[in-house]
């Protein structure tokens, strides 16, 4: 299994961090290579809310569907594959003297075999990218005046 971890700050107070990540809207604006977080339960805020999410990497698209597993508002967001390409992602919040430490950690697994080991190939280099851009597009959104 691989992982990457993140961790910046925003000058955006904590609760108007965590809104902005938390609101599925918004993905595609700042994640990059999402071209789609959409809604697939009746709950599309906090525990139990699932979604449709189709990123590409590179040339390949990889589809799955998401659950948030645990939430706890302003704090915490965990969302955990059900479907598709198996990853879970974590989000964190912390306060800080000039605005929030927002932390991510993304875990994703490969298959097994000739597969796995392409995907992989495509995968690690392009997580570097993933984390600038995104981070990037975050910051700016959340460090502009509300």
């Amino acid at each position: 299994m691989g992982t990457v971890r993140h961790s910046s700050q925003v000058s955006a107070p904590r609760e108007r961090a965590f809104a902005y990540v938390n609101d599925h809207e918004h993905v595609p604006d700042w994640m990059f290579g999402v071209k789609k977080f959409d809604p697939v339960s009746e709950v599309t805020y906090g525990l139990g809310s699932s979604f449709d999410v189709v990123m590409n990497v590179g040339p390949k698209a990889l589809s799955a569907t998401v659950e948030v597993t645990e939430f706890i508002e302003n704090e915490l967001i965990r969302l955990e594959s059900i479907k598709g390409f198996t990853a879970a992602t974590v989000w964190r919040f912390a306060d800080t003297d000039s605005g929030t430490n927002v932390s991510v950690e993304f875990s994703y697994e490969l298959p097994g075999g000739i597969a796995g080991r392409a995907l992989g190939a495509m995968i690690e280099p392009f997580a570097g990218q993933v984390i600038k851009h995104t981070d990037s597009s975050l910051k700016a959104k959340l460090d502009a005046p509300a």
